[in-house]
């Protein structure tokens, strides 16, 4: 059984489908699904969502792209929120800057503002990092101390050696759809060199959907291929990934039961 670490079920082409999707988990060899939030709204539907089903988990945060909308009140909710146990850590915070809809300065700023507000909750965080890894780098050097509680870099696209650079910290990297496809070199490097015990999946769903199934709005049943994918290139089998990243799901989200 599987545990999907990472998928959006607020977005509105999934929303109206999930009772349905979790009525086919069991089916789908998913064990689990962690919803992830990208600002206050959705963190309020996410945590809503697990509290209805009982095999999808929450966290709650603030995108990168959404943080020049952050607020007090937003952080208040998250840490009233953090008292439930379906919500497993605070994320998806980051840096972005391939769109920047944030200027990179407030990005820097509530990244850090998290990093606290997850070290005092005593949770881990789910990073997002695109075209910012210099300077996520440092981030995380010059905070290391609000890493206590452990982390993932998601959708992880980083070279082999930004893994070497990134291992002092002791993360964990969560792979998607994308390491299926044909370009995907720079991907496969990195997770042949990272440890089995490092290795997450995800399908970032409804985004980034794997092959064969490219082009369709993706779905938490997608990441059976994503496992496959890893499986192949670790020379293991299925259900040995299988075992092994569901183990290191529970290992860092600590309230999956």
């Amino acid at each position: 059984m599987l545990i999907d670490t990472h998928c959006h079920l607020d977005d509105e082409r999934l929303l109206p489908n999930v009772a349905e999707m979790v009525k086919n988990f069991k089916n789908d060899g998913i064990l689990a699904v962690i919803t992830s939030s990208s600002d206050y709204d959705a963190s309020l539907i996410n945590v809503g969502l697990a509290d209805k089903y009982d095999e999808i988990y929450s966290t709650v945060g603030i995108h990168p792209q959404e943080a020049d909308g952050r607020k007090e009140e937003h952080y208040a909710y998250f840490e009233k929120a953090a008292e439930n146990q379906k919500v497993v850590a605070i994320g998806e915070i980051g840096l972005d800057y391939y769109y920047e809809n944030s200027p990179r300065e407030i990005q820097k700023a509530v990244l850090v503002e998290q990093m606290e507000l997850a070290y005092s909750l005593k949770l881990p965080m789910v990073f997002h990092v695109r075209d910012a890894y210099e300077d996520f780098y440092n981030i995380l050097k010059e905070n290391e101390k609000y890493l206590y509680y452990g982390g993932t870099v998601h959708c992880f696209s980083g070279s082999a050696e930004y893994v070497k650079q990134l291992e002092r910290f002791d993360l964990y990297y969560g792979f998607d759809g994308p390491i299926t496809y044909k370009n995907a070199k720079k991907s496969v490097d990195a997770a042949s060199y990272i440890a089995l015990d490092k290795l997450l999946v995800e399908t970032d769903s409804p985004y980034l959907a794997p092959t064969p199934v490219r082009g369709t709005v993706n779905s938490p049943k997608n990441v059976r291929y994503v496992a496959e994918m890893l499986a192949s290139i670790k020379g293991l089998s299925f259900e040995d990934i299988a075992n092994i990243t569901t183990n290191n799901a529970k290992t860092l989200f600590k309230r999956i039961k």
